[in-house]
């Protein structure tokens, strides 16, 4: 196979299937969105496991109904059916811990609330997009992840996102390894929440490319506040210390666009 082909081979539904069993893994040739199929089966009874993937998304949704594409098998577009057994206010933690097991395979570092960013010019390699969907069975959770494997150079959307294959110096990436990877990540996070939310709170603060920055952050309504990121408090929030706040407590921001604004450090 030639490298081409490698970097753009389709996923190995038959070795998924063995290399993450606990998981009913779905491969879908084309569709606009695996979070919208994904939601479509929570709602008519699915079980928490289901994944639905697919070799081209061509109408993604990412946080703010902002549009994701993706040219066919360049990257994963993932959805996973969750059924969480948490308080409503734990809900927050799910991005986060979806950032935990990302970073753990692609060795990148999360920036709050929903991005990977790897190498040494931080860029972003993929984004997390949790939606709670009401059903009959209580509510589900779709924890969509989009991630650039094996987009190049001139593919990338924007010039400060990049790709697996670009931050390994154009090596073919494999998907199904990714993939298969990345479920076995998510099962082990996902267990940390549950049972012990405070190491996986610890794992994401070491991980965190947020943490001791000066921010912008972008709140709904066209505010801004700007300020230091200090910590993450137990209901997923980022603290920030405000410039010119001198009460002594810092603000708690739940939603919203953060911009880094110096180097991490």
């Amino acid at each position: 196979m030639t490298t081409d082909g490698m970097r753009r081979a389709s996923l190995d539904q038959a070795r998924l299937a063995t290399l993450a069993p606990t998981w009913r893994i779905e491969v879908l040739p084309e569709t606009p969105s695996t979070n919208a199929v994904c939601a479509d089966r929570a709602r008519t009874g699915e079980a928490e496991g289901l994944v639905v993937t697919t070799e081209h998304q061509y109408a993604g949704r990412g946080r703010l109904d902002r549009v994701w594409e993706m040219p066919p098998r360049s990257a994963l577009a993932v959805s996973v059916l969750l059924r969480p057994e948490l308080p409503a206010a734990r809900w927050p933690w799910l991005p986060l811990m979806t950032g935990v097991a990302v970073a753990r395979v692609v060795e990148g570092r999360v920036k709050w609330p929903n991005d990977l960013l790897m190498g040494p010019q931080h860029k972003k390699v993929c984004g997390i997009l949790v939606e709670r969907i009401d059903t009959e069975k209580g509510p589900a959770a779709i924890v969509g992840i989009g991630l650039n494997t094996s987009l190049t150079v001139d593919e990338l959307p924007v010039p400060t996102a990049t790709s697996l294959s670009i931050e390994r110096g154009g090596a073919p990436v494999d998907r199904t390894e990714v993939l298969t990877r990345l479920l076995g990540e998510l099962s082990a996070a996902y267990a940390l929440l549950v049972e012990d939310p405070q190491r996986l709170a610890a794992e994401y603060v070491a991980r965190s490319a947020t943490l001791g920055q000066r921010v912008r952050a972008e709140l709904p309504g066209d505010r801004e506040l700007t300020g230091t990121a200090t910590g993450i408090d137990e209901f997923g929030r980022l603290l920030l210390d405000v410039d010119g706040d001198r009460g002594g407590q810092p603000t708690a921001v739940g939603a919203g666009d953060i911009v880094h604004l110096r180097p991490e450090r």
